[in-house]
This record gives structure tokens, sequence and C-alpha cells, in this order.
């Protein structure tokens, strides 16, 4: 059995915490940049590409409410990625995951290049609307 000191442990917890609020800054910094023209600074679909859009723009501040109170990670990450096919609010979404991976090409150092990168985006956009749920 493998024996961690109390430092140790707390150690880890503190580098876990810094990595998560790391990734929710990294979400904050990607929706701003990338999701707010349509979605709003503050996620509720009132940003100001929506006036011109086709389809409404959903609240994203409201997933949870809408799904009994569960945040819906994965069907979040597959909206946002795009690639999956699963585009239940219409065409105009870009195709993040294609976006970041194209982005990210010359990441060939990262274990899993691009689409490491671009995954990891992803889920730091999905954490950071995880963390704005009403």
């Amino acid at each position: 059995m493998i024996s961690i000191s109390r430092t140790t442990a707390a150690i880890a917890v503190l580098v876990l915490a810094a990595a998560a609020a790391r990734a929710d800054d990294m979400g904050k910094t990607d929706f701003m940049q990338g999701c707010a023209g349509c979605h709003g600074e503050t996620a509720m679909g009132q940003g100001p590409l929506a006036e011109f859009l086709t389809v409404e723009v959903p609240d994203l501040t409201q997933l949870s409410a809408r799904n009994d109170g569960t945040f819906p990670m994965l069907d979040v990450i597959h909206i946002i990625d795009g690639r999956t096919g699963m585009r239940p609010h219409g065409d105009p979404m870009p195709i993040w995951g294609a976006i970041f991976k194209s982005g990210a090409l010359g990441e060939s150092g990262i274990y899993g290049g691009a689409e490491a990168v671009a995954r990891g985006r992803i889920l730091s956009v999905a954490y950071y609307l995880e963390s704005i749920q009403k």
C-alpha cells in the first residue's frame, strides 16, 4: 500500500485546484473571444451578433436548470466541438473543434498534438460554462 504524507496530499490538492482555476480562466478567455459575440459576455444569449442570426441564441447560464439541475457536460462538449454532428441550435455556430485544431497545428511537441490542444480548449470552455450556471 502506498503511503502519502498529509503535506504531499495538500500540495497535490493545491496543484489540482490551481490547474482547474487556470482551465476556467482559459475557458473564459476562449468564450469571450469566440462565443460572446453571439451569446453575450454574460452568456445569456444577448451578444451583439445575436440579432443577425436566424436561430434563437440560447442562454448558456440555464443549461443545468434545463437539465433537472445537472450540467450536461458531455452534450456541451459535443456542441462546442461541432465535429460530432450534434448541432441542436442550428448551423450558424462555428465548429470550434476544427477551429481550435487548425489553430494548434504547430503544437507537435504536445502529446496528441493539435487534437489534444483542441480538446483541452473545448473542455476549458465547458468548465467555464459549468461555473456560471444559475
